[in-house]
C-alpha cells in the first residue's frame, strides 16, 4: 500500500475549496438519510476533516475569512428578516426575556465557576459572559421553514443581541480590571459609551438616507448586492472599532436594510442564496474543525469541567426560555423554539475565550486555562447539536399547529392569476416587481407575461423586440424564485390581443404600464388602454412606476364613494395591503368615513401588521388637496371605475387632466376593480363594447366655454382638451 500520509493535511487552496464544496454538497444528503439537521452534519464534518479528526484539511486563513463572513451573514439575515413592527409591539416581552436569558446563565455560570469548578472570581465572570451570550447557529433552519417573523423567533433574535451586548460590556469591564491594576477605568467607560452612541446614531440617521439614494439611482443587480455587502462589513468593522463584536454591527445593518429589501424581492433571494450556499456552511465547518473530542479522555478533571460547563449552559438557557414562555402564556412549541435559538454558543464564546487566553493572572498564568478552553469548545459542540435538533422539531410543530387551526377563505376566492402585458422594456422590471409584491405567496402561482404586436409589415422586428422584453421579465421573476409563463402573439388590435390572452389563461386581473406620453399632444391613456378597460370587467392595475418600489416611503390611496358596493372591493384592498406589508411602508386611505371603516376592519383582521392611516375625504373633488401631501418618493393609488357602474362619477372624466397637472412626478397606480357588467363577449345594439370617454354634449359645452373665455384662454386650451379627449 502506498503511503499517502505525507499528502495530508491538504494545503493547496484549490483542493481545500474543492473538499469544502464536497462537504457542503454531501453533508445534507447524508443528514437527510440519518434524519438529523443539516447544521449538525456540517459541524461534525468539520470535526472529521480537521486536525483533531482525520487531519484532511488545514484550518488556513480561508476558514478564518469565510467563517467570519458566515457568522456576520447569519446576524445580518436575522436583522434583515426581523419583523420590526412586532418587535416594537412586544418590547416588554423582549426586555423580560432578554434579562432572563442573560441573567440566569450569568449567575449560574459565576456560582458554578467559583463553587463547583474552583475558578477565581475574575475567571468565573469570564465564564459567566460566555454562558450568557449565544449565537444564532440554528437560524438557517428557521429560514428553511419560513418562520423568520414568528413571535418566538423575533423574541429570540432580539434577546440574543441584547444578551450578547451585555456580555461584551462585562467583558470590557473584565479587561479593564485585569489591565488597570484595580483602577476605576472611568476614562475607558466614557470613551466606550461615546463611541457606541456615536456609531448607533450615525448608522440610524445617515445609512437609511444613503441606502435610499443608492437604490433610487441604480438598479443593476450586481451593484445592489455589492452595495449591501459593503454596508454590512462597514457596520461590522465600525462596531469592532467601537469595542463591540462585529456581529452587533451586522445585526444593525440588517435592521437598516429591513425596510428597503422586501422578503419576496430578487435581491433578498440572492442574499439568502449566496449566504446559505457558501458562507454559512463554511463557518459551521470551521467551528467543527476547532473541536477536539479527545479531551473527553484526558482525565477525570477535564471531563468534570466539560460536563458541568455543558450542563450549566444548557439548563440555564432552558430555564430562561421556558420561564419566559410560561409568563407570556406562549404554547409549548414556541417555548422550544426560544430555547433552541438561544441555546447554541459559537462565535461570541470563541471570541471571549480568546480574550481570556491573552490575559495573565497574578500567579503568572492565563485567565483561561486548558481545562476551561476544552470545556468551552465541547460546550460549543453539544449546544450546537442540541440547538439544531430542538429548533428543527419545534419548527415542524409550529407549522403543524398553524395548519391544524381553521382559517377563513380569502375574500374574493383564490382565483388569483396575474397577467402582465409587457409592451415596453422600461416598464418590465417595475411591473414584475409589483406583481411579486402583490401576489399571494401561499398559493405559489406563477405569473403570465404577454407581448402583443401589430400584425403589419414590421411585425417580425417588433416581435423580436417583444420576445427580448419577455426574456428579461422572465429572468427578473426567476431571480425572485417566481415562475413566469411568457407569450408573444400577433394581433390587428392590441386591446383584443390582450383580452384574448386574458381569457385563454383564465387570468383574474391585469397589471400593465401606463402609456408614456411623448409630447404634450399625446394621449394620456394611449391607443388601447381605454378599450381594454371597457371590454374587461375584471381588476386592472395601470401603473406609472418612476422609482424602485423598495424606496417608496408611503402609499396614498384615493378612494371614491360607494366603492365598497363593487364586487372587487376586497380584492384591491388585499393587493394594496400585501404591497404595503412587503414594502414595510405606511399606507394612507383617503375616503368617506364608512368606506374607511370597512377597510380598517379588514386590515385589522387580515393584515394587522400593516401601518394604515385613514383620512376623511367627503367629495372626490377634494383629490386636488392631495398634491400637497404626495411627494416624489410616495406612491399614489387612485381607485377609479368604469362608466355605468355603482361607484362611477362624471368627475372621473377629468382624471387624466388632474393627474397630469397635480401629480406629474410621483409614482402612480390607477385601479379599475372587479365590477358588475355584461360578459366580455356580449355586444348588442344597445350595449356596444366601445364606451366613449366624452359625449357630444360635453364637447359642445367645452366649445361654448372656450368661446366665452376669449382669446387668452384659447391659447392654453389645446393641451387640456387633448388630454380629455384621450
Amino acid at each position: 500500500m502506498p503511503d499517502i500520509s505525507h499528502c495530508f493535511p491538504i494545503t493547496d487552496p484549490t483542493l481545500i475549496f474543492f473538499v469544502v464544496l464536497c462537504i457542503i454538497l454531501l453533508a445534507p444528503i447524508v443528514c437527510s438519510k440519518l434524519r438529523i439537521p443539516h447544521i449538525i452534519g456540517m459541524v461534525l464534518a468539520g470535526v472529521l476533516v480537521g486536525r483533531y479528526g482525520l487531519n484532511i484539511l488545514e484550518r488556513d486563513s480561508s476558514f478564518e475569512l469565510f467563517g467570519r463572513v458566515g457568522v456576520l451573514y447569519i446576524m445580518f439575515l436575522a436583522g434583515l428578516e426581523m419583523n420590526v413592527r412586532d418587535l416594537k409591539k412586544e418590547r416588554l416581552r423582549l426586555v423580560v426575556f432578554s434579562l432572563l436569558t442573560f441573567t440566569v446563565p450569568f449567575v449560574t455560570g459565576y456560582v458554578a465557576g467559583v463553587f463547583v469548578l474552583g475558578y477565581s472570581p475574575l475567571a468565573s465572570l469570564l465564564l459567566s459572559c460566555i454562558l450568557s451570550s449565544n449565537t444564532l447557529i440554528a437560524y438557517p433552519i428557521v429560514c428553511k421553514y419560513g418562520l423568520q417573523r414568528h413571535p418566538s423567533v423575533t423574541l429570540s433574535v432580539g434577546s440574543s443581541m441584547i444578551a450578547l451586548t451585555l456580555a461584551l460590556l462585562i467583558l470590557a469591564a473584565i479587561v479593564v480590571a485585569g489591565t488597570d491594576s484595580g483602577g476605576t477605568g472611568v476614562t475607558f467607560w466614557v470613551a466606550f459609551v461615546a463611541r457606541v452612541v456615536a456609531f448607533c446614531a450615525a448608522a440610524v440617521f445617515l445609512l437609511p438616507r444613503l441606502v435610499r439614494w443608492f437604490f433610487s439611482r441604480y438598479a443593476d443587480s450586481v451593484m445592489l448586492y455589492i452595495f449591501v455587502l459593503s454596508v454590512l462589513f462597514l457596520c461590522a468593522a465600525t462596531s469592532e472599532m467601537c469595542g463591540l463584536e462585529g456581529i452587533f454591527g451586522a445585526f444593525l445593518a440588517g435592521l437598516i436594510f429591513n425596510r428597503f429589501i422586501p422578503g419576496v424581492s430578487p435581491l433578498m433571494n440572492r442574499i439568502e442564496f449566496i449566504g446559505n450556499a457558501l458562507f454559512v456552511p463554511y463557518f459551521l465547518i470551521g467551528v467543527g474543525m476547532l473541536i477536539d473530542l479527545s479531551v473527553l479522555f484526558h482525565g477525570v478533571h477535564t471531563l468534570w469541567v466539560v460536563a458541568w460547563t455543558v450542563v450549566f449552559a444548557t439548563l440555564s438557557k432552558a430555564a430562561a426560555a421556558y420561564a419566559s414562555a410560561f409568563c407570556f402564556k406562549m404554547p409549548w412549541p414556541s417555548a422550544n423554539m426560544m430555547f433552541g435559538l438561544t441555546e447554541a454558543h459559537a462565535a461570541g464564546s470563541i471570541a471571549m475565550t480568546m480574550v481570556g487566553m491573552t490575559m495573565k493572572t497574578a500567579g503568572g498564568g492565563y485567565l483561561v486555562d486548558a481545562d476551561m478552553l476544552n470545556g468551552v469548545v465541547m460546550m460549543i459542540l453539544f449546544t450546537c447539536i442540541i440547538s439544531s435538533v430542538v429548533v428543527e422539531g419545534s419548527a415542524r410543530n409550529i407549522l403543524l399547529r398553524e395548519r391544524m387551526q381553521p382559517s377563513e377563505p380569502e375574500c374574493g376566492g383564490d382565483d388569483e392569476k396575474l397577467l402582465l402585458p409587457l409592451q415596453h422594456a422600461e416598464d418590465a422590471d417595475a411591473l414584475v416587481q409589483l406583481a411579486i409584491l402583490t401576489r399571494n405567496k401561499r398559493l405559489n402561482r406563477g405569473l403570465v407575461g404577454i407581448n402583443v404586436v401589430y400584425d403589419n409589415m414590421d411585425s417580425r422586428r417588433n416581435r423580436s423586440d417583444g420576445q427580448r422584453i419577455l426574456r428579461h421579465a422572465e429572468a427578473a421573476a426567476t431571480a425572485a424564485d417566481v415562475r413566469m409563463q411568457t407569450q408573444s402573439r400577433l394581433a390587428t388590435n392590441i386591446a383584443n390581443g390582450i383580452k384574448h390572452a386574458f381569457k385563454e389563461n383564465d387570468a383574474s386581473e391585469i397589471i400593465m404600464g401606463l402609456h408614456r406620453r411623448r409630447s404634450q399632444a399625446d394621449s394620456f391613456w394611449g391607443a388601447y388602454t381605454q378599450g381594454l378597460v371597457s371590454e374587461i370587467n375584471r381588476q386592472i392595475f395601470i401603473c406609472r412606476i418612476l422609482r424602485p418600489l423598495s424606496t417608496i416611503r408611503r402609499i396614498v390611496v384615493a378612494v371614491p364613494s360607494r366603492v365598497e358596493f363593487e364586487p372587487g372591493f376586497y380584492r384591491w384592498t388585499e393587493r394594496l395591503a400585501r404591497l404595503a406589508g412587503n414594502l414595510g411602508c405606511r399606507i394612507s386611505f383617503h375616503g368617506r368615513s364608512e368606506t374607511n371603516a370597512l377597510i380598517a376592519r379588514y386590515l385589522q383582521h387580515r393584515h394587522p401588521e400593516v401601518r394604515a392611516e385613514f383620512v376623511v375625504m367627503q367629495h372626490w373633488k377634494e383629490i386636488e388637496r392631495l398634491k400637497d401631501e404626495v411627494r416624489d418618493d410616495h406612491l399614489l393609488v387612485v381607485i377609479s371605475a368604469r362608466s355605468g357602474t355603482v361607484s362611477y362619477k362624471p368627475a372621473f372624466e377629468n382624471l387624466p387632466k388632474e393627474l397630469t397637472l397635480f401629480f406629474p412626478s410621483c409614482s402612480l397606480i390607477i385601479v379599475y376593480p372587479d365590477q358588475n357588467g355584461q360578459p366580455q363577449d356580449a355586444m348588442t345594439f344597445t350595449a356596444p363594447q366601445r364606451i366613449e370617454r366624452e359625449s357630444v354634449y360635453s364637447t359642445l359645452i367645452g366649445w361654448l366655454h372656450r368661446g366665452a373665455k376669449g382669446a387668452g384662454g384659447t391659447a392654453q386650451e389645446p393641451e387640456g382638451g387633448a388630454q380629455q379627449t384621450a
